[in-house]
């Protein structure tokens, strides 16, 4: 039984990099972590908003920041921003991936897409 509804701690992140972008080819601009089951999405400053996509599909309601120096975590049901439990690793995507990423799928003028 979680603590906090819509968290579960040991559940690892799905991958180092936003589920959806990755089979499609995109990229994105921040990267957030569904507390509940993993799924790692982007954020909705991202073309793709994915992270918010899973929440609506799902119901999932708990998301953690996956960018490295950040723990905050969101919930939907009200709008809130708080401080959780540690998740299972990893906490982050890599500090060797590029922001946005990946490097190899960031168009040139990328800032113009944000939302």
């Amino acid at each position: 039984m979680n603590a906090i509804p819509g968290i579960n701690v040991s559940v690892p992140p799905s991958g180092p990099g936003c589920v959806e972008c990755t089979q499609q080819d995109g990229w994105w601009y921040h990267l957030r972590r569904c507390a509940e089951c993993g799924h790692i999405g982007c954020c909705d400053s991202s073309p793709g908003q994915h992270a918010t996509r899973h929440e609506q599909q799902t119901g999932h309601p708990v998301i953690q920041s996956y960018e490295p120096g950040e723990d905050w975590f969101w919930n939907y049901a009200d709008s809130s921003v708080f401080a959780g439990p540690a998740l299972a690793p990893p906490e982050h995507h890599p500090d060797s991936q590029s922001v946005p990423g990946p490097a190899n799928r960031v168009p040139p003028g990328w800032q113009e897409m944000l939302h």
